[in-house]
């Protein structure tokens, strides 16, 4: 039995056309669980026709009003849409920890039915100052999100963004079953290791 790590909880924030069953989502909140953090996976309504007021609704009844303990990790669609979620909070606010995994506040051209979500993307100056650790995550060639975009949101936010070589879009299609580099990136937990292993387009 593990015993709960206090004050620490997770959130796991799938992107465009996904569920919580997919990806390396499920594997990470297991691992997560095993160190005794309480974590979940909320599933974002219509997920193959996102409604960003639904989403970030999803987001807010999810995480609530983060702290230090907190613990937000989110993939592509699901970081503008917590980055959103984060922008509309009243100050002050802290959050634990964020990492966010093919993240973007642009446009889209592999997938322009996302336009009308992704609109004017996110405003994020002064965000990372509320944050204790910040860790982005990116592959090498992302075929949907390219790396461009999550290299300036890095920027945005003021830091430079970790690749992951081979990652892909970081979907099970990609291989991307595990990912031990969004547990790395969490403060006081640490990865056991792991190893990446192998759906349809997810942002």
């Amino acid at each position: 039995m593990t015993t709960p790590t206090s004050g620490r909880r997770a959130s796991i924030i799938h992107g465009y056309g996904a569920t919580p069953a997919d990806h390396w989502f499920g594997r990470l909140a297991e691992r997560l669980r095993q160190t005794g953090v309480p974590t979940t996976i909320p599933a974002l309504p219509t997920p193959e026709t996102p409604d960003p007021a639904e989403w970030t609704a999803a987001v807010r009844a999810d995480v609530g009003t983060p702290d230090e303990g907190a613990v937000i990790v989110a993939h592509s669609l699901g970081c503008l849409t917590v980055l959103r979620y984060l922008r509309s909070l009243p100050s002050p606010w802290r959050l634990g920890a964020l990492v966010l995994v093919a993240g973007f506040v642009d446009p889209l051209p592999a997938l322009p039915e996302l336009d009308a979500y992704i609109a004017d993307g996110c405003d994020v100056e002064g965000l990372a100052a509320h944050v204790d650790r910040l860790t982005i995550l990116r592959s090498d060639a992302d075929p949907y999100v390219p790396t461009g975009h999550t290299d300036r949101l890095a920027r945005l936010l003021g830091t430079t963004a970790e690749i992951v070589p081979g990652a892909g879009h970081f979907l099970a299609s990609d291989g991307i079953t595990d990912l031990p580099q969004a547990l790395q990136a969490l403060p006081g937990i640490g990865a056991s290791g792991g190893t990446t292993s192998g759906a349809a387009a997810t942002a």
